[in-house]
């Protein structure tokens, strides 16, 4: 992830957020039917946190005022419809998890996965915590404050399963995520129109990371006017990226631990 540094930042001015009591945060009914298929019983706990995104999420300048009345379509199913990708139990790790998406999408959705928020910036962290406990997702939601990097060799990886949405490009995102990644497991990037530009920039460097050959799924083509589009990567190899950027060597256990990172809620089950 970006070399941020892991302090606290100020919030977006409050005066700019639309006032909660004149937001309509509900669910439009020409998107319910999408909802119902992609969240199933837990539609409920879907538009609890619709609802948090539209009001202290914009207050803490997480989600852009003008995007609340937005969320629904352009976050929350645009992230759910990931979960198709995803095998039944698979541990998972969201990079740069900002506001929850679409790691507590994702965890809403599917309460059979076990998740990890790996969030650098105190404000975004302090803001995940407090939903995945509003929301009742302690025990299958784990929130780190730090770099992806970080992460490596913790308890938390590799995992099957390496999710970012408009994190950085192809071949940056790869370096911090696929040593995330267990051999065999994938890296899911949500990405817009540009990503099979993205793909015929970057695929050279994806592979001497270890990657595969990123191929582009729509998912919920069914279900939505504007699929979800998502690079996917297989780890086929273990490598250790060098100070450049490019793999060199075969990757050995690393000695350390997640310096500095810390969790909230328990951890991975199994």
């Amino acid at each position: 992830m970006p070399s941020e540094p892991l302090s606290s930042d100020s919030p977006s001015s409050a005066a700019s957020a639309v006032p909660a009591e004149d937001l309509d945060l509900s669910l439009p009914d020409a998107l319910r039917p999408a909802a119902e298929a992609l969240f199933g019983p837990r539609l409920e706990l879907a538009a609890r946190f619709a609802h948090l995104l539209g009001t202290d999420g914009v207050v803490r300048g997480l989600i852009g005022p003008r995007e609340a009345p937005r969320i629904w379509e352009r976050h929350l199913l645009n992230c759910a419809a990931l979960a198709e990708l995803i095998p039944s139990g698979a541990s998972v790790v969201d990079v740069g998890s900002g506001a929850g998406l679409p790691g507590i999408v994702l965890a809403v959705a599917r309460p059979d996965l076990t998740i990890a928020l790996v969030e650098p910036l105190a404000r975004r962290t302090a803001f995940l915590a407090e939903a995945v406990t509003a929301l009742g997702l302690d025990d299958t939601t784990t929130v780190i404050r730090g770099r992806a990097e970080e992460v490596v060799g913790s308890p938390l990886s590799p995992a099957d399963v390496v999710t970012a949405r408009a994190v950085a490009p192809l071949d940056r995102l790869a370096g911090w995520c696929l040593p995330l990644t267990a051999v065999g497991g994938r890296l899911l990037a949500l990405k817009g129109s540009s990503a099979a530009e993205e793909i015929a920039e970057h695929q050279s460097a994806v592979s001497r990371l270890g990657g595969s050959t990123p191929v582009v799924r729509l998912c919920g083509e069914s279900l939505l006017d504007a699929p979800t589009t998502v690079v996917e990567i297989v780890r086929e190899r273990a490598v250790v990226p060098a100070r450049s950027g490019k793999a060199s060597r075969p990757e050995r256990r690393s000695a350390s631990r997640a310096g500095g990172a810390s969790g909230n809620g328990r951890r991975r089950r199994g």
